[in-house]
Parts: C-alpha cells; sequence; structure tokens
C-alpha cells in the first residue's frame, strides 16, 4: 500500500521592497554623480557693422558652399580636399586677406564643418554667413 503523502503548498512570496531601495538609491547615486556636457556650436550671426571696412584691408576671400555641396572660392570651382591650397593660392596675392564662407542654407553642415577646421588649423581668419537667397 502506498503511503499517502500530504503536499505542503508553500506559497514562497519574494519581498521586493528591499530591492526598490536598492534601484532607487542607485538611480539617486547615478543622477548625483552624472556629468552634463556643455557642447558647443558655431555661431551663424554675422558680427554687427561697426565700422566700414578700412581702405588698405584686402578684399576677402570668398568661398560658397552651394545646396549640391559644391565648394567655389573666388569664383573657382574646387572639392573640400583642395580648399585650403586655394585659399592659399589667393593669400599669396593678397597677404592677409580673410575668408569669409557663404553656406546655402540645403548645404551639408560637415562640409562647412571641415572647411572651418581646415582655415582655423592654418591660422586664417575665417567668419561665417548665410547665402542670399535667389527670388
Amino acid at each position: 500500500m502506498r503511503k499517502r503523502t500530504k503536499r505542503r503548498e508553500d506559497a514562497a512570496e519574494v519581498n521586493m521592497t528591499p530591492m526598490l531601495d536598492i534601484v532607487f538609491i542607485l538611480l539617486i547615486f547615478f543622477i548625483v554623480t552624472a556629468t552634463f556636457l556643455n557642447e558647443e556650436g558655431i555661431d551663424m550671426q554675422p558680427p554687427p557693422d561697426a565700422a566700414p571696412p578700412c581702405p588698405d584691408c584686402p578684399a576677402p576671400i570668398v568661398v560658397q558652399v552651394t545646396e549640391d555641396n559644391r565648394i567655389y572660392v573666388n569664383g573657382v570651382i574646387t572639392d573640400v580636399d583642395r580648399g585650403i591650397s586655394a585659399v592659399n593660392r589667393f593669400r599669396a596675392e593678397s597677404a592677409g586677406a580673410a575668408v569669409l564662407i557663404e553656406a546655402n542654407n540645403e548645404a551639408s553642415h560637415g562640409i562647412i564643418v571641415r572647411i572651418w577646421d581646415d582655415m582655423q588649423a592654418n591660422a586664417v581668419p575665417v567668419s561665417l554667413r548665410r547665402a542670399e537667397e535667389d527670388g
């Protein structure tokens, strides 16, 4: 004969309160110790017109970036890799000339930043303005 064993129904409950306490403590710890980055951007506002340009100052070298990402340096087409070479050729003719990047609204931001960085790396004074819309 079989012995009947009485099965115990153990209702095992897990107490979630200590785990929630730990989660909230960790959450507070990570919020308090987090560092936030302060990212800088390029200011698209042109400088105010304080004084008229001096008559002895050379005309700026205009680097145009069109909506289809073509690059023109004083009207001569070039590409982004040869942009600084073209600017240096024009700067050899007129020493001390600054560069004005004239960017179209539809131009690639990466190309504009790369031209800007090339000019900054070669100690060329540079400024940026939005291209005039035709029509």
